[in-house]
Order: structure tokens, then C-alpha cells, then sequence
């Protein structure tokens, strides 16, 4: 699947609600709360802070995947093509970047 099909399933979930697209800002307060809710999920994993055995558990990839639908929301209001913008940055990976860290 596609950037771009991802963008139009996003799209077309967004069109059943009156609501839409919500505000850029309100988008980037939601993907900020979504990388939250990751970076305290590899915290439990990884890191010092375990989860209480109260805590319900979650999975890396939902978590992952919250943040892809809202990255495309913020995507999809604004009109960027997401699969442009992915061009764009492997673009600097492989050009700007190149002699930037040690190669195997």
C-alpha cells in the first residue's frame, strides 16, 4: 500500500464526519499526545520506567500506526502528497547524507 492509499482511506474515514479534518495545530497536539503514548510504550519495554500491573498493554505497532493516521491527517488537510514528500527525504538519505555516517 501506498503513502498516497493510505492518504485516501484516511480521507475517505475523515469524510463520513461532519467534524473533517480537524485544525493543523490540533493535529500536531494529537501527533505530539500519539508519540507520547509510543515513547512511553518503549519506555516500559526498553527503558527504567516497567509498567504497573495495573497498566494496560499496548503494542508497538498500534501505536505506529496511530501516528501514520495522523500524519496523515495533518497530510491530507494541508494538501501534501505524502508519497512526494517520502521522495523528498530518501532524496537527502541518499544524496546530502550519503558520506554522513560510517558504511558497512
Amino acid at each position: 500500500m501506498s503513502l498516497k492509499d493510505i492518504q485516501n482511506e484516511v480521507d475517505e474515514w475523515v469524510k463520513l464526519y461532519k467534524i473533517g479534518y480537524w485544525k493543523p495545530h490540533e493535529i500536531v497536539a494529537r501527533l505530539a499526545e500519539e508519540t507520547g503514548e509510543l515513547a512511553r510504550e518503549v519506555n516500559h519495554i526498553w527503558g527504567p520506567k516497567k509498567k504497573k500491573s495495573s497498566e494496560e498493554i499496548k503494542e508497538l505497532s498500534v501505536e505506529l500506526g496511530d501516528i501514520i493516521f495522523t500524519v496523515s491527517c495533518m497530510a491530507n488537510s494541508l494538501g501534501i502528497n505524502l508519497d512526494e514528500a517520502w521522495k523528498n527525504v530518501m532524496d537527502k538519505c541518499y544524496g546530502r547524507d550519503k558520506d554522513r555516517y560510517e558504511k558497512k
